[in-house]
């Protein structure tokens, strides 16, 4: 089946995707079982340094200990971790030298305990917005050997710098050439739509996007083997299905829909997605048990399990759709796994107290605080903070 948007259950990538084991799920699965269904990995966000003395433009400061713990928590539930990606706020407050260390430190952790890991690979260290083709595409040459020296799998991020420098679809086809060919093992192609970052209109050199769709498989097609698959980030899942149908034979599509990702993870007849998804960095646990469901066959529970979960998801992911990152970390706080509502850029301001207090009560309907009590009062902290009531 052409286009299905996976490879075979039975032949994970990237080892062998156990993690440190998680807990007996929904399904009743084994707590050292793999997923065999279908390629999950979670977009994870950093957790910021409180004590640091910086600013918003300054060098992201970053807790090291409390984030790989964060990414053990992701392991622990079978989940893969996307690492460096737009939730750990690339290009929005995690400048490329903090990127590099994270990636480097993720990597080891991630072969220290048998997890899942990719990494994203971008043109950030350059500091123009326009510059040369030469420039981009070195310094896409500088972090992919970066990744893959680590020992992760290269997610080939787009480029602000290619968006504004480029003239059409070849300098895309050109550039992506290139690098394919130099990289060592099949990497992932990321499609950033612009509601996640408006600087990437147009990418692929059209701003309609079933021309940019053309440029983006012919550079697939030009490039046997040296695909893995492609992350789509657009919010369109007809779009995004009408793509996975067309992918070549092995090409996995993973979704980054964080508005139709039930539907499109559960698949039809003539495929389905596998998933790297930022919305799945505070739905751990719920991802991890509805995926195993969809390995025992049970499509309907899988529905049914994660279903409820995409209010919650499209109320983080609301426009502006780039901030949806302040509302992942509010829920990593509430949910216990670090000690602060802080993040890097100053960001943990984007949102507004009634935003926050929406996203609250909606995962404590979903059940989704390991402690409910704890968040509770760490949403009384936060109001009271903001001047509400306590």
């Amino acid at each position: 089946m052409t286009g299905q948007g996976s490879g075979t259950a039975d032949t994970p990538p990237y080892g062998d995707g156990r993690g440190a084991g998680r807990p007996p799920t929904a399904a009743g699965r084994g707590a050292e079982v793999a997923f065999t269904s279908r390629t999950i990995f979670a977009a994870a966000h950093v957790v910021a340094d409180p004590f640091a003395d910086t600013t918003p433009d300054g060098p992201a400061a970053i807790d090291w200990d409390a984030t790989l713990a964060f990414r053990r928590h992701l392991w622990s539930h079978g989940l893969g971790v996307a690492e460096a990606m737009d939730t750990a706020q690339r290009g929005m407050g995690l400048d490329w030298p903090s990127a590099a260390e994270l990636i480097r430190r993720s990597a080891a952790e991630a072969a220290a305990v048998g997890g899942r890991i990719a990494c994203g690979v971008g043109t950030d260290q350059l500091n123009a917005s326009v510059v040369s083709l030469a420039g981009i595409r070195a310094a896409y040459e500088e972090q992919l050997s970066l990744v893959e020296g680590a020992g992760a799998r290269a997610i080939v991020m787009a480029s602000r710098q290619l968006a504004a420098t480029a003239a059409g679809p070849d300098p895309y086809v050109e550039n992506y050439g290139h690098l394919l060919r130099q990289a060592a093992e099949p990497v992932i192609l990321h499609w950033l739509g612009p509601m996640f970052d408006p600087a990437l209109e147009g990418y692929w050199g059209s701003a309609d996007l079933d021309a940019a769709t053309d440029t983006f498989l012919q550079i697939i097609a030009e490039h046997p083997g040296k695909v893995d698959g492609v992350k789509v980030s657009l919010l369109d899942a007809e779009r995004e299905v009408r793509l996975r149908r067309r992918l070549p034979e092995g090409v996995r599509c993973y979704t980054g829909d964080d508005f139709h990702y039930p539907e499109l993870i559960a698949g039809d007849a003539h495929g389905f997605s596998d998933a790297l998804l930022g919305i799945f960095d505070p739905l751990a646990r719920l991802a991890a048990d509805s995926v195993c469901l969809l390995d025992s066959g049970d499509t309907a529970g899988f529905r049914k399990l994660l279903d409820p979960t995409v209010a919650l998801s499209r109320h983080l992911f609301e426009p502006p759709t780039r901030y949806y990152k302040t509302g992942v970390v509010l829920l990593a706080w509430l949910s216990g796994h670090q000690s602060h509502f802080t993040m890097v850029g100053g960001l943990q301001s984007a949102r507004s107290l009634p935003h926050l207090q929406r996203a609250y009560e909606m995962a404590d309907g979903l059940d989704l605080f390991p402690d409910p009590d704890l968040a509770a009062a760490r949403m009384r902290q936060l109001a009271a903070v903001y001047g509400g009531v306590a």
